[in-house]
């Protein structure tokens, strides 16, 4: 059996066409599509994008939920609808999509919070899915805007939403950690809406959070005892 074609270290078990020679399972799931251009033909990338999404997912589900109470904290419920909404439109626009970066996430973001500072200043032509999420902010706040954070108070939340995808993503510049880990979550522990979102998507309708994929409850603490089924 001939080497991987990628790491030259471990033996290569997987075809890989992109390389034209055998590639081993380490390398395959590491740097598909990150550092690899694989075809849409492959038959590796659906089996292995849903394993990698939910095994992130799972690892994201605690951080998101800490940085939630984070952000209840800081601004209540205007603050917590923000990030839903944002995250409600990364989602629905990535879902699907092999190429997002979370590169691409932070810079419409930034470029969100820029449109919203009072000492804005303008600037080129923002990105396309820069443009999406502020329009699809703009019109969720038209509609119920005692439901979102406003100018006064949305750059200290966009700061703080930076700061935790920018973390999670980790330092690669191509990293897709955050695309992966939200789209995991969603599919994981929300999975009605995950399917709601993509019909929503496809029809080319506004996206709002009606349904929020609010973090799952913690699990109740448990005191063996009488009745308990569990075996000692």
């Amino acid at each position: 059996m001939s080497l991987c074609v990628y790491c030259k270290e471990r033996k290569g078990k997987r075809p890989c066409p992109a390389l034209g020679g055998s590639i081993c399972s380490l390398c395959c799931g590491e740097h598909r599509l990150v550092r690899i251009s694989c075809p849409n033909g492959c038959v590796y990338l659906d089996s292995g994008n849903d394993y990698q999404q939910k095994r992130l997912g799972e690892q994201f589900m605690p951080l998101r939920r800490e940085f939630y109470r984070k952000l209840d904290d800081l601004g209540g419920n205007k603050a917590v609808g923000l990030f839903n909404l944002i995250e409600v439109v990364i989602f629905s626009y990535f879902e699907g999509r092999r190429d997002g970066q979370d590169a691409e996430v932070v810079a419409a973001i930034q470029a969100l919070r820029r449109t919203l500072s009072p000492l804005h200043i303008p600037s080129a032509p923002m990105p396309v899915f820069a443009e999406h999420l502020k329009k699809e902010y703009e019109a969720f706040k038209k509609e119920d805007p005692q439901q979102i954070a406003d100018v006064s108070d949305a750059p200290e939340v966009l700061d703080r939403i930076i700061q935790f995808i920018s973390d999670f993503s980790g330092t690669d510049f191509q990293s897709q950690r955050f695309l992966n880990g939200l789209a995991g979550y969603v599919k994981t522990y929300h999975p009605q809406i995950a399917e709601h979102l993509r019909k929503k998507h496809e029809q080319g309708r506004i996206i709002l959070p009606g349904q929020s994929f609010m973090p799952p409850p913690e699990p109740e603490p448990h005191t063996h005892g009488p009745g308990c089924e569990h075996h000692h």
